[in-house]
């Protein structure tokens, strides 16, 4: 008969990898830190966390880890909410169309490789120094993400399903919103799954234009002042917040797709 600790193993083998594996990986991090001369490249592990922990209390500029959190997260909220609206139309509307697509395609070909760095400088022209710009830049991060995943999705509808919709009489209308529209659901949330940690690595960038708040702010402050334990609490946040976003995506995707997972799609 199993023992309790076995059958613990078994059913969170994943979670424990996990915790393993980030162990591991801190204690050779420390191990490095400690006893070779990268201390100054590398900061101890043991001495980042305490400085993040400590960041939630004893601001770090004009605030304490929390409010330079939530500055970020407004800011990638905002954007995203933006970009989800603008690449879901612009995404359906090419790959549902093909005239739109023969128009637009070709133009946003030619726009999606440049980075969203790239567009800093224009940014800061068009919207000046304050959040509009930082909002752009954003935008741009995931507005593309999730243009690509909902065309792709719209362009895939199983043609089958639309025969047999226009076939029962169906019109464009209820072929759009009950045959392609649903199809698009997974292919949309894949793409928002990206966008997402996509906008909030762009926070950093953004946050590069005449800020003094934000976890891409600390970052910046960072390199420019030499502290590189700061730089890391900054990477730190934003890797634990990524993490959190994209599972509570994949969480939601899990809720609104039940379908999608129960035909094993």
């Amino acid at each position: 008969m199993e023992s309790a600790s076995s059958r613990f193993l078994k059913k969170n083998m994943a979670a424990v990898m996990t915790v393993v594996a980030f162990a591991s990986l801190l204690i050779v991090w420390e191990a490095v830190a400690r006893f070779t001369n990268a201390k100054m490249f590398l900061p101890p592990a043991s001495e980042i966390l305490w400085k993040f922990f400590e960041s939630f209390t004893v601001p770090i500029g004009k605030h304490t880890m929390l409010v330079h959190i939530g500055v970020s997260l407004y800011r990638v909220g905002v954007a995203f909410f933006f970009a989800t609206i603008a690449g879901i139309a612009l995404g359906v509307s090419m790959g549902y169309s093909k005239t739109v697509e023969a128009i637009i395609k070709p133009i946003f070909e030619f726009i999606r490789p440049i980075p969203p760095l790239a567009w800093i400088p224009m940014s800061i022209l068009w919207f000046g120094l304050g959040d509009q710009s930082k909002f752009f830049i954003i935008f741009l991060g995931c507005f593309c993400f999730i243009t690509v995943n909902t065309y792709d999705g719209t362009k895939n509808v199983d043609s089958v399903l639309l025969g047999a919709a226009r076939m029962l009489g169906a019109s464009e209308r209820q072929v759009f919103f009950r045959v392609v529209l649903p199809s698009s659901i997974p292919y949309i949330f894949a793409g928002l799954q990206i966008a997402i940690t996509a906008g909030w690595s762009a926070v950093v960038g953004a946050e590069m234009v005449r800020s003094d708040e934000g976890v891409g702010w600390l970052i910046v402050m960072g390199m420019t002042n030499g502290n590189t334990v700061q730089i890391m609490v900054g990477m730190l946040a934003i890797g634990l917040v990524g993490y959190v976003l994209a599972t509570a995506m994949a969480k939601l995707e899990g809720r609104l797709c039940i379908w999608n997972q129960q035909q094993g799609l």
